[in-house]
């Protein structure tokens, strides 16, 4: 079964039967729940919904489904076409709509889709609000709008440039010093809307540059998360020199990771680290990650006096906690960058805009960079699940194993050595558990996540 309803929206592969895939049933059922649920809240007077898709081969179909859908619910949509997560998030609050969906797989391969709910705000439902979507579609109990009633649709494709231009009016995006640096990159998109927007950011960046995998069909070179194992033929081309720095983003645009300019990995991790280092030391205060992220944002925030906080996996958990402690930056180590003063989403653009400020500044290379931070090594490993395995049992027994280690539980179980941790959870958009762990070598990691999961299969003997 890859149909799978969480906090991160409603994602599966496209095809096969209903109620265990992403079909055109289900879309219809669950994007009728979501404009139930908006109509219900009565948070927001407006009538228009957002929709924007990434560039996968079945973007289009499932934009076809969602948009009629919300047309027979009464709603006004206002079709941003191939636009990126942030840039979807961005379209909600700049044209005054009740909510957004965006239609994105994230990371995933691509024949899977996903639909992600926005608030009027255009961040994500809390997961209370999408328990009560989640519900609504249990019981089905719809009501369509009559002929007279049904809702308008609209393109609008300016949303693109009116978030470039967001990005180049933040106080911390050095233009000026960017355009002096006079850097060449070379980018690599994975055949979605990264290969639209960006050559227009870095066009206004004055950043010379150069695309692989720049075509936006949605047929995607290689996996396309943007992890080190994946990203060989970028690593390649940038390690015969010629290049300032490498430039990775998913299919949606909502997750970073840079390359140095010897072709070796600067780490997903530290695009968060690296990004916070600047903000920080220009406006103190304090920062968020979620628990699966590397240690060195707690040693960055507290050498420029603020305090560090983690919150739970996902991204409206860290968002949720970086409104709590009033964060002046935030995000996930997956290479996730959230700036309040742009707003409360994951947003590739501004952590490529912030990262080229600092470094403009600096006048460093990027490696040269990347010593300046602490240095930790996260083993990432994972283990499949079967429709069968009982997760909360493991992760109770895992948790009763270690109780005399810190023990922190808001979500999965992550023990805290004094020297090192791992942390394992229930992923929120596949079918597996995530075992994370980070020490001061890449080996003692992962033999400390491998001694992880030898104990959970241990379990299910």
């Amino acid at each position: 079964m890859t149909l799978i309803k969480s906090i991160s929206g409603i994602r599966g592969t496209i095809g096969g039967h209903t109620g265990d895939t992403l079909n055109p049933l289900d879309i219809v059922k669950f994007t009728t729940a979501y404009a139930t649920f908006i109509r219900r809240s009565g948070k927001s007077e407006s009538n228009k919904i957002v929709v924007g898709r990434d560039a996968r081969i079945s973007g289009l179909m499932v934009k076809n489904v969602v948009c009629g859908t919300l047309m027979g619910m009464g709603y006004d949509v206002i079709n941003i076409g191939l636009a990126t997560t942030p840039t979807t998030e961005l379209a909600v609050r700049m044209s005054g709509a009740a909510g957004g969906i965006i239609i994105t797989a994230s990371h995933n391969p691509r024949h899977w889709n996903a639909l992600k709910l926005l608030n009027k705000e255009g961040e994500f439902l809390t997961k209370a609000d999408g328990n009560e979507v989640l519900e609504i579609a249990d019981k089905e109990d719809f009501e369509y709008a009559d002929v007279d009633h049904l809702g308008s649709y609209t393109d609008d494709n300016t949303f693109n440039q009116k978030h470039i231009d967001s990005v180049l009016a933040l106080k911390l995006v050095d233009v000026e010093a960017i355009k002096n640096a006079h850097f060449k990159v070379i980018v690599d998109s994975i055949n979605s809307v990264g290969g639209i927007i960006l050559p227009e950011l870095l066009k206004a960046l004055g950043v010379e540059y150069k695309f692989l995998n720049g075509e936006p069909n949605g047929d995607f070179a290689h996996n396309p998360e943007p992890l080190e194992k994946n990203l060989g033929g970028i690593m390649d081309e940038i390690a015969k020199g010629g290049y300032d720095l490498g430039i990775v983003v998913d299919p949606d645009v909502d997750r970073l990771a840079f390359i140095c300019e010897d072709g070796k990995m600067f780490g997903e991790e530290y695009t968060l680290v690296s990004v916070a280092d600047y903000v920080l030391s220009h406006t103190p205060g304090n920062t968020v990650s979620n628990l699966s992220s590397t240690r060195a944002l707690r040693d960055v925030t507290e050498k420029h006096g603020g305090v560090y906080t983690p919150a739970a996996v996902g991204e409206v958990n860290v968002t949720t906690k970086m409104k709590e402690v009033h964060a002046v930056i935030g995000g996930e180590g997956n290479g996730g960058v959230i700036y309040p003063e742009s707003h409360y989403g994951r947003d590739a653009l501004v952590g490529i805009a912030l990262f080229l400020s600092s470094l403009a500044q600096k006048g460093c290379k990027v490696s040269e960079l990347r010593k300046t931070f602490p240095n930790y090594f996260i083993a990432k490993n994972r283990i499949d699940l079967t429709p069968e395995t009982d997760v909360d049992a493991i992760l109770n027994k895992v948790k009763d194993m270690y109780k005399d280690e810190q023990i922190t539980d808001i979500d999965g179980v992550k023990i805290d050595f004094p020297d090192k941790w791992v942390h394992l959870r229930k992923s929120n958009t596949e079918p597996i558990i995530r075992v994370y762990s980070e020490a001061k070598t890449m080996e003692e990691a992962d033999a400390l996540g491998k001694q992880l999961m030898q104990v959970v299969y241990d379990m299910q003997k």
